[in-house]
């Protein structure tokens, strides 16, 4: 599987691509739902951009800081994005303290924006995993041909595992798909008409972190502290986050669609 799209003239990496294309389409998600609320198209693509840029910078620090040493000795590949490295949790940690501060001095409520946010999120977490896939990362132990024609795979994703003359078992799909399921509940439960502020969010937090910390357990490339996977560290901190706004939600928060501009 090539890692890039050959166009004759320039080759382009099809990680680039997918997470282009996730956050294009996310973002295009965010604008929509953020419309019913009254927000400006304005203040939702300046919000949008800078939350962006600096997710994409914090998942690359994040991913550089474990991998430090390699990076002292090959500098120049710190910007080198289209190899893979953006780690999600960093991203989510850096946009979150960026959203927090932002929308705090524009007094605006940021569990409500959060909870349409997350919906452009997951859907975006689901395509970019492609990238990986491409890049020929993210993914699990060593397995059989047979093995993975029991999952009935298509073939390109079958063919797109054997990196190395090796099959290995494709955890990028199966998070991708997690996410995909993920982004269709959380659309069933929005249109819940008792909904609180601040419950998509929780239910978000808790979905991906449980998944992905499952997940995570087969992967072979997982960021390490010390013996702990960090990105199983994370998601039992996220989940158990998810969890607590979840309940505080549904106790404190105001009703969702009441805070729709009519």
């Amino acid at each position: 599987m090539s890692p890039t799209l050959d166009l004759g003239f320039i080759s382009i990496h099809w990680y680039s691509i997918l997470i282009f294309i996730g956050i294009l389409i996310g973002g295009w998600l965010v604008l929509k739902e953020s419309r019913k609320f009254g927000f400006t198209e304005d203040f939702m693509v300046n919000l949008l951009f800078l939350a962006i840029i600096i997710g994409i910078i914090g998942a690359r620090l994040y991913f550089v800081l474990f991998h430090l040493d390699y990076y002292l000795e090959n500098p120049l590949e710190i910007f080198m994005l289209w190899k893979g490295g953006l780690a999600i949790h960093g991203g989510i940690l850096t946009a979150l303290i960026f959203l927090l501060i932002y929308l705090h001095k524009k007094n605006v409520n940021i569990l409500l924006i959060l909870d349409f946010m997350v919906l452009g999120l997951i859907i975006a977490q689901a395509i970019g995993r492609w990238g990986n896939f491409f890049n020929g990362e993210a993914h699990g132990p060593e397995v059989t041909l047979a093995y993975l024609q029991s999952l009935h795979l298509p073939e390109f994703i079958i063919n797109g595992m054997n990196i190395g003359g090796a099959y290995y078992f494709p955890t990028f799909l199966f998070e991708s798909l997690w996410c995909l399921i993920g982004f269709m509940m959380l659309l069933i439960v929005r249109n819940y008409k008792k909904l609180k502020i601040g419950t998509l969010t929780g239910i978000y937090l808790f979905w991906y972190s449980v998944g992905r910390f499952g997940i995570e357990a087969l992967r072979t490339d997982s960021l390490m502290f010390f013996d702990l996977k960090i990105a199983q560290i994370m998601s039992v901190l996220m989940a158990i986050a998810g969890l607590i706004l979840i309940i505080v939600s549904l106790k404190k928060s105001k009703l969702y669609h009441m805070e729709m501009s009519k």
